[in-house]
């Protein structure tokens, strides 16, 4: 049956369909089954689960996420046992996209039995570790992602990929005792959550069951490996899966793998054939969903050819293939008209919601309501409307994202003469009045005679500002914490620093008896204490308790080993120290005269404060927790503030900046937010707009992108007190910029201004409070934070979602460019593409559009008239375009993330830093972001060029900002740091070493300015 009806429709129509049984509900992409999930679980609450689609494609040498798969395989198995209370309430609404209804999958995945653990439970303990192999979980020490499992004697800690939180169940003997929930980024019971029972699911679709791997071991061994056969290739892959090893990429060898059962198609079963008898598919915007499904399809199958040709097989053109191209063809996309087909011919019936008029079996009698998009002029008619609507005795209702939110929509509608009164959910709407409710609905509607003589008019959040929140996650706890230097990931050779023995050679890790216990101890080697000993070593065995002495070496060159129970060790400390003393001196005097100068310090917390904080739509992460409250403590001083922030890219400093800038603005006192670019200032601009709105908070920019009309307006605002909050480039520090009584200044990516805006900048810091915030702080930022000169928080918690970049490092090649922006394309992501040559980024656009003809190609570069940049950029962002070719001024900040494909272009010409900033504009949200740094395949790399592209592949995981902050202070070496007449003296010790011996002489030398006033 086909239904027309708009868009808000849609969470009407699936909700009176569900009332009649299960439903299934397919929208074109995997962002409108999250946000119409989100409205649905807010009428129907438990009974609606999303099935996810995979981050990957089915050809794809990759595996979709354990996150992704859990979530897959639960609502398989409560669609297969709607009774089965451990697994929540019976599901009445199915939320997919497109790509996951034409994706086959293996049979019965939802009768694939889960581990279930409960407390009293008698079970055996070996079968348990034994059954949590077979589901593909992975074994560790420490668990601290999902997928992960680890044993300590009878404590078993589980993180499910469907949980929230990790499980540690306690056994004893063979009988569990307790179970609590714990955190990962500290390892400790949370005792406000209670549970007794562990559902978990596998973490792969494809199983290494015994027969897959005994047809893993068939294809093995009827091709074998070549002699010229690559790691990765298939017959590597079928070798390892023979001898039940995962392998990335092994889904993708479905339909070789999985022996057929019943008939041909017996290895492959769609969506449609795990639901209930008789459940109705419903599909929202039906003519998306065939254009949608026709691209995948296309794209699908040259991905399957690029994936899985011979050459990508790792094969010579002579070596024959061990698996069929057009037999892996199986596990990809099936064709709409093939579904709708077997769909009805098994009783499901197909129902489709269009926006078009045409031959329509029903048109609905609903149309959207009326929407402002953030014009105030607009607005005002829909308040007249309600106003008028109300009076005669309609309904209304209206709609907001959060509490806070909703209390401050009430003001405002009764500021108005709009009488209005926040509603409890399920609540019915009262005649006479707005009902305000918390809700996620992002688009209105009216219905007409919704009772006799009455209609209904629902309003959103979205219709009157015209930004749309994304469907978050559960307020998840973050990431395990990581460590800023791993002690364990070293390799041999990698020189370390021995709090009391100084430089060695790391050479092994090995196990060793010492009085009746065994240990693990890490093997160093120093030079030979003995006389002539040139040829020989002396070796020093740590064990693993110890590992906080240690420090990994960092410096500008290869210094000499230190002797064990030698004096050079000791002489290089004195020396060192007394160089640092000398320096510190004169670093330290502006800083001093900042501690002695008499600053404003801010009042506590207000309500409004917490108001504001509550209406965050994500969860802080620990460290950004602690950071933002070091940061209110500062403020609260009447020392001026000088704290520096380092934190990785999209990890949350941000919010830090828009807390303390709204505290800042309670006091009366006024905020300038410098950046070093005016797309960032742009961005910014709207993030601290919207999280202020309807708070008496005005926050203007001052950039290339602000008219001179306007900009006289602003800065007529800063000096008359009007403007509170102004977000800005280096404009913000020109002359004839004053200010009526500035109190905080917010400074991000300073490693991007230039040395006159960095003098301007400091001479700041004596009186008012700055906030510097940093993925890579410059080196000397960096060293006085370390050495305590300026405060330093950092934020090592990767938000929980988040997945690393995939970064690959290696030669342009234009069919490896084609697939990875094809690939991008296939999931409805887009593309950034970095040429950093203004004369001819136009002919690579060009280039880039032969390659990928399909795609709208875009560009952008700094030396564009502003109006049409601003244009560019933010057509990019509401996804008017698939690819945009640019120059670095996406580097840093810009935050688009539907953009999860980067490519740069002679990548060796970039710094560190640099290259740091361009990976981290992808990967922001759920999707698995693609970094691709390419260099000219005929032009020798330089050796500084070599190690910073070696660095950057190295250091690809999360969090990674600090690691690549200190080795490019090793690359350029310390003593551009600190400017010493005596350079040679800083690679002798090592930094992070150094810098522990800093912090002494500094806070000593620090209050003697003070003291001689």
């Amino acid at each position: 049956m086909t239904l027309v009806g708009p868009a808000s429709a849609r969470l009407f129509v699936a909700s009176a369909l569900a009332r009649l049984g299960p439903l299934l509900v397919v929208t074109a992409t995997g962002r409108e089954a999250d946000d119409l999930t989100a409205e649905l679980q807010g009428v129907l609450g438990g009974a609606v689960a999303v099935f996810p689609s995979w981050e990957t494609l089915p050809h794809e040498r990759l595996s979709p996420g354990v996150d992704t798969v859990g979530a897959r395989l639960l609502v398989l198995r409560r669609l297969a046992y709607p009774d089965d209370a451990r697994l929540g309430p019976s599901l009445r609404v199915v939320v997919t996209a497109v790509r996951s209804l034409l994706q086959p999958m293996t049979p019965q995945l939802g009768r694939q039995e889960p581990l279930a653990l409960s407390v009293g439970q008698e079970i055996d303990f070996d079968g348990v570790i034994a059954r949590l192999v077979e589901l593909a979980y992975t074994r560790v020490d420490m668990v601290g992602r999902r997928g992960e499992f680890a044993v300590r004697g009878g404590i078993l800690d589980v993180f499910a990929p469907t949980a929230e939180h990790p499980v540690r169940v306690e056994f004893w003997g063979d009988e569990i005792t307790e179970m609590r929930m714990f955190s990962v980024a500290d390892q400790r019971s949370i005792p406000e959550i209670e549970v007794d029972t562990l559902v978990a699911v596998a973490c792969r679709e494809l199983l290494l069951t015994d027969d897959v791997r005994v047809r893993a071991a068939e294809l093995a061994a009827q091709h074998p490996a070549a002699e010229n056969a690559v790691t990765g290739s298939v017959s590597d892959m079928l070798a390892k899966l023979a001898e039940g090893i995962p392998v990335d990429g092994m889904e993708a060898l479905l339909p070789v793998l999985h022996p057929a059962q019943d008939g041909a198609n017996g290895a492959h079963t769609l969506l449609t054939d795990q639901l209930p008898e008789g459940t109705p598919v419903l599909l929202c915007d039906p003519e998306k969903i065939r254009t949608r499904a026709a691209d995948l399809i296309k794209t699908g199958r040259e991905f399957l050819e690029a994936s899985w040709s011979v050459a990508a097989l790792g094969s010579g053109p002579e070596n024959q293939a061990p698996v069929d191209v057009e037999q892996l063809g199986g596990s990809g996309f099936a064709e709409l008209d093939e579904v709708h087909t077997a769909a009805t011919g098994s009783g499901h019936p197909w129902w489709t919601l269009s926006q078009l008029s045409g031959e329509a079996v029903l048109e609905l009698d609903v149309r959207p309501s009326p929407s402002a998009r953030g014009h105030q002029r607009d607005i005002d008619g829909i308040f007249a409307m309600l106003r008028a609507h109300v009076s005669t005795g309609g309904y209304a209702v209206m709609v907001a994202p959060g509490t806070g939110t909703a209390h401050r929509m009430v003001e405002r509608l009764t500021e108005s003469d709009i009488p209005a009164a926040m509603l409890d959910p399920g609540a019915t709407p009262k005649l006479g009045l707005v009902g305000v409710f918390k809700g996620p609905l992002h688009d209105g509607i009216v219905v007409p005679g919704v009772v006799p003589g009455a209609d209904l008019v629902v309003v959103t959040e979205s219709d009157l500002t015209g930004s749309r929140v994304t469907a978050a996650e559960g307020k998840r706890l973050a990431a395990k914490r990581r460590n800023t230097v791993d002690p364990l990931a070293l390799t041999a050779g990698d020189l370390v620093v021995h709090d009391q023995h100084g430089i060695g050679r790391f050479v092994e890790m090995v196990e060793r008896t010492v009085g009746g216990a065994r240990r693990e101890y890490l093997v160093l080697e120093y030079a030979s204490s003995k006389r002539g000993g040139q040829n020989s070593t002396d070796k020093l065995y740590v064990p693993m308790d110890s590992l906080d002495q240690l420090s990994r070496y960092v410096g500008g060159q290869a210094p000499a080993l230190s002797r064990l129970g030698g004096s050079d060790w000791a002489n290089t400390k004195t020396k060192a120290r007394r160089a640092v003393r000398e320096i510190a001196g004169e670093l330290v005097s502006l800083y001093a005269k900042r501690q002695a100068s008499s600053g404003h310090a801010f009042a506590p917390d207000t309500p409004w404060q917490a108001e504001m904080e509550d209406a965050f739509g994500f969860t802080e992460t620990v460290d950004q927790l602690t950071a933002i409250q070091e940061v209110k403590a500062d403020m609260e001083k009447p020392i001026p503030m000088d704290r520096v922030i380092c934190g990785d890219v999209g990890y949350g400093k941000t919010e830090i900046a828009v807390r303390a800038a709204f505290k800042a603005v309670q006091d009366g006192k006024q905020v300038a937010v410098l950046v070093p670019t005016t797309l960032l200032a742009d961005q910014h601009l709207q993030t601290f707009a919207q999280r202020m709105s309807g708070f008496p908070v005005t926050v203007k920019g001052l950039s290339r992108f602000t008219d001179a009309a306007e900009s006289r307006t602003v800065i007529d605002g800063l000096a008359d007190g009007s403007v509170d909050i102004v977000i800005g480039t280096h404009r913000l520090l020109q002359t004839g910029v004053r200010w009526k009584d500035l109190g905080l200044v917010v400074v991000d990516e300073e490693q991007r201004f230039g040395v006159e805006h960095k003098e301007h900048i400091k001479s700041m810091r004596t009186h008012v409070d700055v906030l510097t915030m940093s993925a890579t702080p410059i080196p000397r930022t960096l060293e006085m934070s370390l050495a305590g000169i300026r405060e330093m928080s950092t934020i090592l918690t990767p938000p929980e979602e988040r997945y690393p970049v995939l970064t690959y490092v290696g030669p342009h090649d234009d069919k490896q460019v084609a697939a990875a922006l094809r690939r991008e394309l296939l999931r409805d992501g887009q593309a950034f593409y970095v040429h950093n040559r203004v004369s001819s980024i136009d002919r690579a656009a060009a280039h880039v559009r032969e390659l990928v003809p399909e795609a709208r190609v875009v560009v952008a570069h700094g030396q564009m008239p502003e109006e049409l940049l601003e244009r560019t950029v933010q057509g990019f962002w509401n996804r008017e375009y698939d690819i945009l070719v640019c120059t670095t001024i996406v580097e840093t900040g810009l935050d688009i993330s539907n953009a999860n494909t980067l490519i740069v272009e002679r990548a060796d010409t970039f710094g560190l830093s640099q290259l740091h900033q361009l990976r981290g504009r992808v990967g922001r949200s759920r999707e698995r972001g693609y970094a691709y740094f390419l260099y000219p395949p005929q032009a020798p790399l330089t050796e500084t060029a070599y190690d910073r592209l070696a660095t950057i592949a190295q250091n690809n995981e999360l969090g990674a900002g600090m690691a690549v902050a200190l080795k490019d202070l090793e690359i350029r070496g310390r003593a551009m740091c600190w400017a010493s007449s005596s350079p040679g003296m800083w690679p002798a010790s090592g930094s992070t070493c150094t810098c522990g011996w800093s912090v002494r002489p500094s806070r000593r030398t620090g209050p003697l300015p003070t003291a001689r006033r």
